[in-house]
């Protein structure tokens, strides 16, 4: 990772960057129509039918096989609620339809972390400061060091098992995010504003709880622990799988962190250049951006937040090639070479820096 990246255009040219990105978007808004809703309501109509088929399997199914066909088919749903439906609607993608379904400040989603809180830790404070050190708080989850920038403690000896407890239950960590347990420590929140948080996390926590491990369980009766297995299997999957997508399109090689003052009278196209070098993007097939949320272009969405997230992949190549003109990096690979880099990037942080000799 480095600081404030890229540093070699001139006012100018940053200018005229920010003119034809801001062009890449407007064709595109202007565009919206029955198209991209029919788009949604697919991909809602696959989740709660992909859910209803795993419950049945998980309720009814005899054998091993019908198990992990229901916690497949109950994790592809859950996937799809998460990325492709509940976090695209909550960045208001779909506000313009009018339709209060499709609401951005009032949809809730099927994970641990409550839409509200989520809207101010995700949309405003992650999206607002990406990659500014000391302000995204996304950036290690105040639980990584994810650059020699970021001092050292000896809890990070641990941090390849904070990585792994994180990735198991990703929903959690997003959940108490915006709890902001450390700034309540020092006395930097107040003790009312915390409470009200914690107690929107607790009350998430429990509906979902009691949702996939008291009232499914039951109604299935004899078959209870078959059934909690395979919601909790079905859950587990989930979180694995936002994890790899969001840490690959967060923090792998070569992804610039900023320092405040890098960004002191930042201008839009400023702002558009932080998002880029601060993001990475995933290849793959169609069916692969659909269950990464379209996040498998996370540059597009650092970009175009706002934007229905299923018209990344139409705008790609016009950045791709606003890169190649502007010589900046685009950052892209696949999903392993990806994760292998934000592995690497785990581990050399893990260590304290080496002492300059005197």
């Amino acid at each position: 990772m480095s600081f404030a990246a890229p540093t070699h255009l001139t006012r100018e040219q940053v200018a005229q960057f920010q003119t034809e990105v801001d062009a890449i978007r407007e064709r595109v808004m202007n565009d919206l129509g029955q198209a991209d809703v029919d788009h949604l309501r697919r991909i809602i109509w696959r989740c709660r039918a992909s859910e209803a088929a795993g419950r049945a399997l998980l309720h009814f199914g005899v054998g091993p096989l019908s198990w992990l066909g229901g916690v497949l088919a109950l994790a592809h749903a859950k996937i799809l609620d998460n990325m492709e439906i509940g976090h695209n609607v909550m960045h208001g993608q779909y506000d313009w339809t009018g339709d209060p379904a499709l609401n951005s400040q009032t949809y809730e989603w099927d994970i641990a972390c409550d839409g509200e809180s989520w809207r101010h830790s995700h949309n405003v404070v992650h999206h607002t400061y990406t990659n500014i050190l000391g302000k995204d708080r996304d950036l290690g989850y105040s639980l990584l060091r994810m650059t020699p920038e970021q001092r050292w403690k000896p809890r990070h000896w641990l941090q390849p098992i904070a990585n792994a407890m994180l990735a198991l239950g990703f929903q959690y960590g997003v959940g108490s995010h915006d709890l902001e347990l450390g700034r309540y420590k020092h006395g930097a929140l107040p003790k009312p504003v915390f409470m009200d948080r914690w107690k929107r996390f607790r009350r998430k926590v429990g509906l979902q709880w009691a949702k996939d491990y008291a009232l499914f369980p039951l109604l299935a009766w004899h078959g209870w622990l078959r059934v909690l297995a395979g919601n909790a299997a079905a859950n587990l999957l989930r979180n694995l799988w936002t994890y790899l997508v969001i840490f690959c399109g967060h923090f792998t090689e070569g992804v610039a962190i900023y320092r405040p003052e890098d960004c002191e009278k930042e201008t839009r196209g400023d702002w558009y250049l932080r998002q880029l070098a601060g993001s990475s993007n995933l290849t793959g097939p169609r069916w692969f951006h659909v269950l990464t949320g379209h996040l498998s272009h996370q540059i597009e969405h650092h970009l175009f937040p706002d934007m229905p997230a299923h018209r990344y992949a139409e705008v790609a190549p016009q950045i791709q090639a606003l890169c190649a003109k502007y010589g900046l990096r685009y950052n892209t690979g696949s999903l392993w070479k990806q994760y292998g880099t934000v592995m690497k990037r785990i581990w050399v942080n893990t260590f304290p820096p080496k002492a300059v000799p005197a």
